[in-house]
């Protein structure tokens, strides 16, 4: 497996290969989620990249950002053993040569104004801006996202249009443990009382109101919620609960940690 640190570095080498390529954009902590998007650019690429970047200006509370699990070296070996062939891991002044004002911004409309985008002020101009620099670093073919983010996904795909970005999103389902809880690098911050309590949230999703949802959570040690949504799949907008089909999504914090979910009905 190839290592960079410097843009200039990936980009010599990715084009000298002349391959198709397959980007997994990571902030690292990674676990079996990341590992099934490697999977998923194996089969359609034939070269397979992963970034590492704990990205400063998608975090809208400073201490969040401080708090984020970093574990370069285990990453790396993951990584290895799952067959990727280069992993790029700069630093914020490689990203950001410029520093982090004045960057550019995306007309998102209302995707920046709804779940996510209400309560994360800020954030998805910080995923945007990063994932278009990345993806400017890596020329890819096709770029492989999970679902359990899946108003970036959305995102992601608004970016792309009006970048005029020829680079195909593919879109991965969720990966779960054994139990249901969606695998999370923030789940490293969670006790293992922690993440039982945690698995109210896939159990929710069987409940037949916003209100029974949301009051299971809190039974569960869930100290508040930020949002139990039902929204259209394809457009995002809201619609009676339940109504199929439906994307249900949730955000709710355990332990001070902030989880996120969701789940498609059709």
């Amino acid at each position: 497996m190839k290592q960079f640190q410097k843009t200039s570095e990936l980009q010599s080498y990715l084009q000298s290969t002349g391959k198709s390529i397959g980007f997994v954009p990571t902030m690292g902590a990674l676990h079996e989620g990341h590992l099934a998007l490697i999977e998923a650019s194996k089969k359609a690429c034939e070269l397979s990249v992963c970034s590492i970047f704990v990205n400063p200006t998608q975090f809208n509370d400073p201490s969040d950002f401080d708090k984020y699990p970093v574990t370069l070296e285990a990453d790396l070996e993951k990584l290895r053993n799952a067959g990727c062939d280069a992993v790029f891991y700069p630093s914020v002044s490689e990203m950001y040569p410029n520093g982090t004002a004045d960057l550019k911004s995306y007309n998102l409309g209302f995707l920046e104004t709804i779940l996510e985008g209400k309560y994360r002020p800020g954030h998805f101009q910080g995923v945007c801006v990063v994932v278009d620099l990345l993806l400017q670093a890596v020329q890819p073919t096709k770029l492989f996202m999970g679902e359990k983010d899946y108003q970036q996904i959305a995102v992601v795909q608004k970016m792309l249009e009006l970048t005029n970005s020829s680079v195909e999103l593919v879109k991965c389902p969720t990966v779960r443990s054994a139990e249901g809880l969606a695998l999370s690098s923030r789940n490293a911050r969670l006790s293992e009382e922690q993440k039982i309590q945690a698995l109210a949230i896939y159990k929710g999703f069987n409940l037949s109101s916003e209100s029974a949802f949301k009051q299971s959570l809190l039974e569960n040690g869930f100290e508040s919620i930020d949002y139990v949504a039902c929204v259209d799949p394809t457009t995002l907008l809201e619609k009676p609960y339940g109504e199929k089909p439906c994307l249900i999504l949730v955000a709710a914090f355990l332990g001070g940690v902030r989880l996120i979910d969701n789940k498609t009905f059709s």
